[in-house]
């Protein structure tokens, strides 16, 4: 039958004090220490993994913030090219206008000049007609320039009248 035998329990005490030592200074500790050092490890990699998704949505919202600004660039860039557009539109509507003007009132210079013109000349024709009616008439020759004066006046006053 088994004896309790108080040397024989304080051995095996002793022995499983030694064996726990033993086992604490040459198992638990390498262990311990390497499940430590895992978990700093691991620890590390969840940080690097917050860290490098932190720059991750840092570089999202700067490309985003980069496009928004860039799509407004654009859309600037258009407007200003239609108001550009229009404003050239509107000079050169503007200087057509201003030049079929010019041409016009060069134009009505140029028939008014004409008129007169034509006018001048069918009153010199009427004049040298008229003289030479008189003169017909009158049998003799008048003083031409006299004669000339007359219907010129005559006509002018006729003109004056109109």
């Amino acid at each position: 039958m088994l004896k309790f035998e108080f040397w024989s329990i304080f051995e095996a005490v002793a022995n499983v004090l030694i064996l726990f030592v033993l086992l604490r200074i040459f198992l638990f500790k390498p262990i311990n220490k390497m499940k430590a050092e895992r978990t700093r490890t691991i620890q590390d990699n969840l940080d690097s993994a917050e860290k490098a998704k932190t720059e991750a949505e840092e570089l999202r919202q700067q490309y985003e913030d980069s496009i928004s600004e860039a799509k407004e660039k654009a859309n600037q860039i258009i407007m200003k090219a239609h108001e550009d557009a229009e404003s050239e539109r509107s000079a050169i509507i503007r200087k057509s206008q201003e030049e079929a003007e010019k041409i016009v009132a060069d134009a009505d210079k140029t028939i008014e000049n004409e008129r007169k013109r034509v006018l001048r000349q069918a009153q010199s024709e009427i004049a040298d007609l008229a003289i030479e009616a008189a003169s017909k008439i009158i049998g003799e020759n008048v003083d031409d320039e006299k004669n000339r004066r007359l219907v010129d006046q005559f006509l002018s006053d006729e003109e004056g009248k109109k």
